[in-house]
């Protein structure tokens, strides 16, 4: 693992934690950005000897109106995409967030250590609540805290997540710190985020200058995780380009949103850098490459969404496994909650 920062105290033992949230729709962003990043620090968890943990975190879906059978589908489906992706069970911890209370119990004394302040700047709550504040939830303005709890719930020391989560693993830290001043202890680690590798941000088919999303109005703009071969070939097919030829070198795809967005695609499904995929197709017209990323793509990504359509007619078998998982964590979760109740001055049996 990288060297711990110059807060991180040497006493904490390494672990990974990390979550998505099961909000439906997940696509070839999901997967390149997070799934597949959670196998890697899985397989070198079990290399280097330290625990890795990865969560369904669907106390933080309920931050906006869910359905509920529509929340509890999707979150055995994000399940499904963890297990299909390569995380095995026996190998990580995996469970939905709601199954272990220790997550809730832990944010109650992070909201109030965390300052007004400090959720007041957090751009997704200005970016989701927008101007309609007052009639936002508690849940999507408090979130963060629990976000942090998620994590020091764990004493996880590292959090694999998008560039777009930098902030939340900030305020983790701050609140880390807050609690041990306070407290005059040096209980919660100071958690490093872990933001790494080419294709982590993956745009869209149709517009390479918007990140690939599931609420996007036009299906043929992402890849989903649910889309059989044919699917996928075709909508890479049929991905927006321009006119001019593969250049031969990474610095030839500036200002060609499009263009970088199936070369990344091509490089991380491959196992290769831009650079060594540029030397290959540099060159090369779109009507040559794109059979190429279509092989690539549904070699890859066809088992996974063959395997997630085995475990969705099993939804038994999902539960048991996530149930499972919940068992472990809260092997690991309950005696840090209970020494921060003893820290914090509260009396358990």
């Amino acid at each position: 693992m990288s060297d711990a920062s110059a807060n991180q105290t040497t006493k904490f033992q390494p672990r990974v934690f990390s979550g998505i949230q099961p909000s439906g729709g997940l696509t070839l962003g999901n997967y390149l950005g997070a799934m597949r990043r959670f196998v890697d620090w899985q397989e070198r968890g079990l290399n280097e000897g330290f625990e890795t943990i990865f969560c369904m975190v669907d106390l933080h879906a309920i931050t906006v109106w869910q359905d509920p059978e529509a929340l509890r589908r999707q979150t055995r489906e994000l399940a499904a995409g963890y297990i299909a992706s390569g995380l095995d069970p026996a190998k990580a911890i995996l469970f939905n967030q709601s199954q272990v209370p220790e997550h809730t119990q832990l944010a109650w004394i992070f909201n109030c250590v965390a300052r007004m302040g400090w959720m007041q700047r957090m751009t997704q709550w200005k970016d989701k609540a927008g101007k309609n504040q007052q009639n936002a939830s508690l849940g999507l303005f408090a979130y963060p805290s629990l976000m942090a709890a998620d994590i020091l719930v764990y004493h996880a020391t590292h959090v694999p997540v998008g560039e777009d989560q930098k902030q939340h693993i900030e305020l983790t830290r701050d609140i880390a710190i807050k609690f041990n001043n306070d407290y005059g202890v040096d209980f919660f680690p100071v958690t490093e985020p872990v933001i790494e590798g080419a294709a982590t941000r993956v745009m869209s088919l149709r517009d390479g200058s918007k990140k690939m999303s599931k609420s996007d109005p036009s299906d043929m703009a992402r890849i989903n995780l649910t889309d059989d071969a044919d699917a996928i070939a075709n909508k890479i097919r049929k991905a927006r380009t321009d006119p001019e030829a593969l250049p031969s070198e990474a610095k030839g795809l500036e200002d060609r949103p499009e263009a970088r967005n199936l070369v990344n695609i091509y490089a991380a499904l491959s196992g290769m850098d831009v650079d060594a995929v540029l030397a290959e197709v540099g060159g090369k017209q779109f009507s040559e490459f794109k059979p190429m990323l279509a092989d690539v793509a549904v070699a890859h990504l066809a088992p996974i969404s063959s395997e997630m359509a085995r475990l969705m007619e099993t939804p038994d078998e999902i539960d048991r496994i996530i149930g499972n998982g919940a068992e472990k964590a809260r092997e690991i979760a309950e005696p840090i909650l209970k020494k921060t109740y003893e820290i914090v001055g509260m009396i358990r049996s």
